[in-house]
């Protein structure tokens, strides 16, 4: 928490906004679009405010790659300590009927390396699994926006497409794991750097908006296994962010 303290207030300036739209008590699935590669600072402040507003009173548990227990060591070790579970809806599912908010951020790594000139957009990757846990747990969604974090690293382009041909005509993936993104980026510490590296954010300040919650018409297993519903919702959910994040810029090119 000191740690974060120094980089909430003096690296990245950040503020936030919305406290109000957080309901006073009982579940709730907290849906965030985050920014900035690996590093995703808006995240990090994110949960340093929750903190601080709510010390360890109130349960809130993110739901996590598996990847950072495989890959980060005793990073995932602290990640725990802070709240994080395997992103797997039976887990999100456990928290909700503790009455406990779950973060999560679906668009994974399609949205933290999404090139800059889609930093203003909201990329959830088409990924429903949060919609469905929701419905069937009647858990009302709090989204969450952000801005500046994205500005930490210049994402220049996604090569995985092409090196998905590449592989579909027989070239064996680096080190034998499918990366779902190969971006080419620039930023620290490498400069230019190519595939999803680890990035130390450049110190821009990060604004964070908490938006009004979404509750749908129908709840339940019914409603969570019916596909046209399910899809409706997520688009409802995704067009809701977008508006929030639009005005957000509006606001900040003012």
């Amino acid at each position: 928490m000191p740690m974060w303290k120094w980089l909430y207030h003096y690296y990245f300036r950040a503020t936030t906004d919305g406290w109000e739209h957080v309901p006073d008590q009982g579940r709730m699935l907290v849906v965030g679009s985050h920014n900035g590669g690996l590093a995703s600072p808006d995240m990090f402040m994110l949960m340093y405010d929750w903190f601080c507003r709510y010390g360890t009173e109130r349960p809130a548990y993110g739901l996590a790659h598996p990847g950072v227990w495989k890959y980060f060591g005793p990073i995932s070790t602290l990640a725990v300590q802070a709240g994080a579970v395997v992103a797997h809806p039976k887990m999100a599912i456990a928290a909700l009927q503790r009455d406990a908010a779950v973060l999560v951020y679906p668009g994974g790594a399609e949205d933290v390396f999404r090139p800059h000139s889609q930093r203003h957009q909201i990329e959830l990757a088409g990924r429903k699994g949060f919609i469905k846990v929701a419905l069937r747990e009647y858990a009302p969604i709090v989204p969450v926006v952000s801005l500046g974090a994205h500005e930490g690293l210049i994402v220049l382009s996604d090569l995985y497409p092409i090196l998905q041909q590449l592989h579909d005509r027989g070239m064996p993936w680096l080190f034998g794991i499918d990366p779902i993104v190969f971006p080419v980026y620039l930023g620290l510490p490498w400069g230019i750097a190519f595939g999803p590296l680890p990035n130390l954010p450049l110190p821009t300040q990060v604004h964070i908006r908490i938006c009004k919650p979404i509750e749908f018409s129908r709840y339940g297993r019914s409603a969570a296994n019916d596909r046209v519903y399910v899809d409706a919702c997520y688009a409802h959910v995704e067009q809701q962010m977008q508006i929030a994040l639009d005005l957000l810029v509006a606001e900040k090119q003012q």
